[in-house]
């Protein structure tokens, strides 16, 4: 079978990539998303350079693709493009459409590792006292807040909660990436602010309709990823924090406060749904308290 041309417009090879994915990984559709506008702009640059057949593409070709990332984004956005490449031309390899896989040979720039930003608990309680409870929509931001604290759940898997999901034993099923389900566990405080929220807020917002999703918005239809960041910055703003901070750094504060607290490593890990521990290890560096006190308990000479 004839290779596609690499052009932008809609390509049978990366529909079929897409497909094999969603089907095969569970990939959500913020991944497909992604991996859709990466090779988006890989095929426009390939076609642009006279490349019409993926198997013309070379790892020279794939190199100079990379100088011209590289004008543009940060390192972290390159690796991720290169990945989605890469992983293209690993189906197209399996499908016998390429005779290699050109990216084989091109390295990924080298990540610039950042640390991940947190509250200190103090922070983290004026942020959970910001809401006003006394009105519905407040109720419902205070058992959001709540939630991402207690749990370290991800945003994504915040907003996919239905109400079928909700064990009052202090535990929640959610559905992480790659449709992978856990079991995260609920702090006393979170169960209350969320049973107080389904008992005398959710009711509220939807009226007389029909809905599944646990969070709602103002009209009672499925809040959005969008709409929890701007639940959190208004939290934010009246707590009067001179910080930016995403729903993604009470997920980072939620693992720092675990270590800090004498938790093991690998329990964060399985609380968080990370598939490495290497992923998880990233704490260690911000989490001094946690260092210090294995340190002192392990060493023969602390």
């Amino acid at each position: 079978m004839p290779a596609a041309s690499p052009a932008r417009d809609a390509n049978p090879d990366v529909a079929g990539f897409l497909r094999a994915l969603e089907g095969e990984r569970g990939a959500s559709r913020h991944t497909l998303a992604a991996y859709g506008r990466d090779l988006s702009q890989f095929s426009g640059f390939v076609h642009g350079q006279g490349v019409t057949a993926w198997d013309q593409v070379t790892p020279q070709l794939a190199r100079r693709y990379v100088a011209s990332l590289s004008r543009r984004y940060a390192r972290s956005a390159i690796a991720r493009q290169l990945s989605a490449v890469r992983t293209f031309f690993r189906f197209l390899y399996r499908e016998g459409k390429v005779s290699q896989n050109p990216l084989v040979l091109v390295s990924t720039p080298r990540r610039q590792r950042r640390l991940p930003t947190f509250l200190t608990p103090d922070e983290v309680r004026m942020v959970l006292a910001a809401p006003d409870i006394s009105t519905a929509l407040g109720r419902r931001d205070r058992a959001i807040l709540e939630l991402l604290y207690a749990t370290g759940m991800r945003v994504g898997e915040l907003v996919a909660l239905r109400v079928s999901d909700v064990q009052w034993g202090g535990e929640l099923r959610v559905t992480g990436k790659g449709r992978k389900e856990r079991v995260v566990l609920v702090a006393d405080a979170a169960v209350e602010a969320l049973r107080h929220y389904l008992a005398d807020g959710r009711p509220q917002l939807i009226k007389h309709r029909t809905a599944d999703a646990v969070f709602v918005n103002a009209r009672g239809g499925p809040l959005s990823d969008r709409g929890v960041r701007v639940v959190l910055d208004r939290a934010i703003r009246q707590a009067a924090l001179a910080k930016r901070v995403s729903p993604h750094v009470l997920r980072h504060t939620f693992a720092t406060h675990l270590l800090d607290g004498g938790a093991d490593l690998r329990v964060v890990q399985e609380l968080l749904g990370h598939v490495n521990l290497v992923t998880t290890q990233i704490y260690t560096h911000v989490s001094r308290d946690w260092l210090k006190r294995v340190y002192d308990k392990a060493h023969p000479r602390a």
